[in-house]
């Protein structure tokens, strides 16, 4: 049986046009866009980018083009032939879970809206941003976090790969973290061009009310097991996934981790369901042996059973 690991990017992998070439081949990837809406499509097709990059647009618009990859990557495997995981990358574990058949397309994109909504007015009432860090250890990086504590909230909340680590917090916080990030020999440090600080404890607002939100609905047991954020685990219980993305908001990806775990539990495929190639990199830096396909046009989903060998 092949091991095949999904994987779905998160905010930052959206581009004006995605999607458009599923929609137009597939009638899956038709019926699922057409769902999302007609405001909400026009703008992953037409944008304007300015648009799409408003955080209440981005989510559901990569949340929709994902799901519609993985629509018509299902027509086109074998899956009983298969065995599947999967991962997503913060907003993407929502992405994940769908496919898994946790939760329907429509009430995965109502609740991808109102995470976004959260999250964009948790952000406005404690402004802050995000910094990626390349290459220093999280050890080091650790103790800088703390050294700027006394300036504002200054986190660690995306392990990405070793060596690529984002912090989160309040600006001038930051901007200290950045030149002695700098005089401790970092490669690079960029301020994320992001509305707020996800994943820190700024988000504890959006988390809480998150779980109210979760609590409105009614959840399958996915069909196979998704592998969560805050703690890189694989978690299959209902409940047990509710509580997880509560938690997810307020707290680091650990996205370096679940990719390791995932490679040690023998999964040797690895597919990247959605816009970008953000994920396909990651898995290069964390292990150099294994390499992704990215699905997000019919070119990708006819270089899908080349891939696998299917």
């Amino acid at each position: 049986m092949k091991k095949i690991c999904l994987m779905f990017p998160g905010q930052g992998s959206q581009s004006v046009g995605m999607g458009k070439d599923l929609y137009d081949k597939y009638p899956k990837a038709q019926e699922i866009i057409d769902q999302s809406g007609e405001e909400l499509k026009k703008i992953i097709f037409e944008g304007p980018e300015e648009t799409l990059k408003l955080t209440k647009y981005t989510q559901p618009a990569i949340f929709t083009v994902s799901v519609a990859a993985f629509e018509v990557l299902k027509d086109k495997l074998d899956l009983q032939r298969c065995g599947f995981t999967a991962a997503g990358h913060s907003l993407g574990e929502y992405s994940a879970l769908c496919a898994a058949g946790f939760c329907s397309f429509k009430d995965g994109l109502a609740l991808v809206k109102a995470r976004g909504a959260f999250i964009q007015a948790a952000s406005e009432k404690n402004p802050g941003s995000m910094v990626a860090v390349l290459g220093l250890d999280k050890e080091i990086l650790s103790d800088i976090c703390k050294e700027v504590s006394n300036l504002g909230v200054c986190e660690m909340v995306n392990y990405n790969s070793p060596g690529q680590i984002v912090i989160a917090g309040q600006i001038e916080a930051l901007n200290k973290a950045i030149d002695i990030a700098k005089s401790k020999g970092a490669l690079k440090s960029i301020m994320l061009n992001v509305s707020g600080a996800f994943h820190s404890s700024l988000m504890k607002e959006a988390s809480d009310n998150m779980r109210s939100e979760l609590g409105k609905y009614t959840f399958k047991e996915p069909s196979f097991g998704v592998w969560t954020n805050c703690d890189a685990t694989l978690t299959n219980e209902q409940q047990e996934l509710k509580e997880k993305l509560v938690r997810q908001i307020n707290n680091p990806v650990k996205w370096d981790e679940t990719i390791s775990n995932i490679i040690k539990d023998g999964f040797e495929y690895f597919v990247e369901i959605g816009p970008g190639k953000v994920l396909s990199g990651l898995l290069r830096r964390i292990d150099k042996s294994k390499k992704a396909l990215n699905v997000e046009d019919s070119v990708g989903i006819e270089a899908l059973k080349d891939y696998i060998g299917a």
